[in-house]
């Protein structure tokens, strides 16, 4: 029952953010290739909704994630925001839009600046689209601190003088300050202990429910992503190989590749036994991707059409897609 109202209010959320198509490919060094970063990719995101988006370091998560943002442009595709293609925009355009989509970096020790203080670091946006009264801005940047956990005494303190997960809930006042529509959070807690990463996730939770906010959640850790995701996309050498809601892909995962990740997961108890699924070789170049299926040379499972023949990404289930020939032949 509680998955069916989930699945009924997800599908009821309006569309915020639509990605179609997205290329990012950089210029290759080796007889000219380009490494294909991101290559071929589309989804969407709903108003209030959380994407994850997980695969092994060097796939493309953070790539793709500051394309969507226009902070690198993409070769190829479109980026639908509020009617706009935020990859044709020109730059004064794209700055005013800015506002509303913010971006969450993985290091919170080289994503502030040294020389401003916390209360500085904070008001940076609303100084840069110029909302409010300078009073009126030094108020709502003491607010937003105080949201996120940070004592009044420590506004005009510089970022050295922080730990790593009050430098986190710090940039994600800096990100939340000017109220966005869409965050993209690339590995926000990645640098975090355990104990500081949960609170930092539950401060973002919370942060979504009171204010909407959409957020897509890049992180290589599976369990992080199942606690704070409605639904997760797998990315494989620059390409997403499945995606669903995170209940459906956690207890039916379809992609060999998923099946492997999820089997990695460890489980907080010595008497259950778990089968690990390990991959063979390395990932393979993005300036050199294999022929068929990108995932054909670590597949336990690939057949000679997989080696030829690149599996397109279909709905195999309601809100439940895949890249993969064994699941048109019914075979997983």
């Amino acid at each position: 029952m509680k998955k069916m109202q989930r699945r009924k209010t997800m599908d009821s959320r309006e569309t915020l953010l639509e990605v179609k198509n997205i290329k990012k490919y950089f210029k290759g060094h080796a007889r000219g290739k380009p490494v294909k970063a991101v290559d071929d990719v589309s989804f969407s995101i709903a108003r209030g909704e959380t994407l994850g988006l997980v695969g092994e370091s060097g796939c493309g998560k953070s790539t793709l994630g500051r394309t969507v943002l226009n902070l690198i442009r993409a070769t190829e595709g479109q980026v639908l925001y509020a009617g706009k293609d935020l990859t044709k925009l020109p730059e004064h355009e794209m700055r005013q839009m800015r506002q509303k989509l913010q971006m969450v970096f993985q290091n919170p020790y080289s994503s502030l600046n040294p020389r401003m203080t916390v209360l500085e670091a904070v008001r940076a946006p609303l100084d840069i689209f110029n909302i409010g009264t300078k009073e009126e801005r030094f108020e709502r940047s003491r607010e937003i601190l105080k949201y996120v956990g940070m004592d009044e005494y420590q506004i005009y303190r510089y970022p050295h003088e922080f730990s790593g997960g009050q430098r986190q809930r710090i940039v994600i006042a800096r990100a939340i300050i000017s109220s966005p529509d869409f965050v993209v959070c690339d590995e926000p807690v990645s640098a975090l202990d355990v104990s500081v990463r949960a609170q930092v996730l539950n401060l973002m939770q919370d942060i979504q429910r009171e204010r909407g906010v959409a957020y897509l959640f890049i992180s290589h850790d599976l369990s992080v992503v199942k606690h704070i995701s409605d639904r997760i996309a797998v990315m494989y050498l620059g390409k997403i190989v499945e995606l669903a809601t995170r209940d459906e892909l956690y207890e039916n995962p379809k992609h060999p590749y998923t099946q492997a990740l999820l089997s990695a997961i460890p489980i907080p108890d010595a008497d259950v036994q778990k089968e690990r699924i390990l991959l063979k070789g390395d990932l393979p170049s993005p300036m050199d991707p294999p022929k068929g299926c990108v995932f054909h040379t670590r597949c336990p499972f690939a057949g000679e059409r997989c080696r030829t023949q690149a599996p397109d990404f279909r709905n195999i289930s309601d809100g439940h897609g895949v890249a993969c020939h064994l699941c048109e032949e019914g075979t997983t």
